[in-house]
């Protein structure tokens, strides 16, 4: 199935300042599908075309969807390892993974980008600990992260400086669901890092749960199921109409929770 969106679409106040994306849409080839994971996920047994937003592009949907699989694809596909980090940090890169990237097609804009980084917060402590190891080969790597090892922070303070310390102009951002090791406040944070960055010409793929993320002004989301990826509005998406239910009236939703 394909998505609904289209790139000549209006995209709001990004487009205006960003028209020209890093990567334009991923394709996913037909003769790869097979019935073995990852093809299995449900996305990937009808999705046929994803396209982009030149600043920011969020997937969306329940546990099981695909929205991590689908990214971590989009990842080595670009060429980033599939235990996160920046192009030839040397992670090591899953069987499954590999398949998965090779059936997918990037369709690259005329830009290419001057940097990028793949940050999942499952294996952040296997790159924190691989930035240590390269410093300690060569010293001054640490300065792109703040001059401090990243696990001398906490994981959301991690989190925080690698975006405003190594993600740079003209970037491919490809991110797994950051907002788990951030508080709403370093959430905002985030997203005013993620302001500049776009208006600097960065791209942002962004698997996520958070409400307070998607609502990035005139980003793509995509809710993800087995019909595919669909595009959908922010105030559409279940993450913030059961977040607005929940705040709204929270003793009665937990009394029909419990009932």
């Amino acid at each position: 199935m394909s998505t609904t969106s289209r790139a000549s679409r209006s995209c709001g106040r990004t487009c205006s300042r960003m028209s020209e994306p890093l990567l334009r849409a991923v394709v996913v080839r037909e003769d790869v599908r097979a019935p073995v994971w990852p093809w299995t996920v449900p996305v990937l047994r009808t999705l046929e075309r994803l396209e982009l937003h030149p600043g920011v592009t969020f997937l969306v949907g329940e546990n099981g969807t695909g929205k991590s699989t689908l990214v971590e694809g989009i990842a080595v596909a670009a060429g980033f390892p599939a235990e996160g980090g920046s192009l030839g940090f040397g992670a090591h890169t899953r069987e499954e993974v590999a398949a998965l990237a090779d059936g997918l097609r990037l369709e690259r804009g005329y830009r290419r980008p001057r940097t990028g980084f793949f940050l999942r917060a499952e294996s952040f402590f296997n790159v924190a600990t691989e930035i240590d190891r390269l410093e300690d080969e060569e010293a001054g790597l640490l300065l792109s992260y703040g001059g401090v090892s990243l696990h001398e922070r906490s994981h959301g303070e991690g989190f925080l400086a690698l975006a405003l310390h190594r993600f740079g102009p003209d970037g491919l951002y490809v991110l797994d669901e950051p907002e788990a090791a951030l508080s709403p406040q370093s959430s905002l944070a985030l997203l005013r890092r993620m302001h500049d960055l776009v208006d600097a010409g960065s791209q942002f793929v962004i698997a996520t749960h958070s409400p307070i993320l998607m609502g990035y002004p005139d980003a793509w989301i995509y809710e993800l199921s087995d019909r595919g990826a669909e595009r959908i509005e922010y105030e559409a998406t279940d993450h913030v109409r059961l977040t607005r239910s929940f705040l709204a009236d929270r003793e009665r939703f937990l009394r029909q929770l419990f009932a």
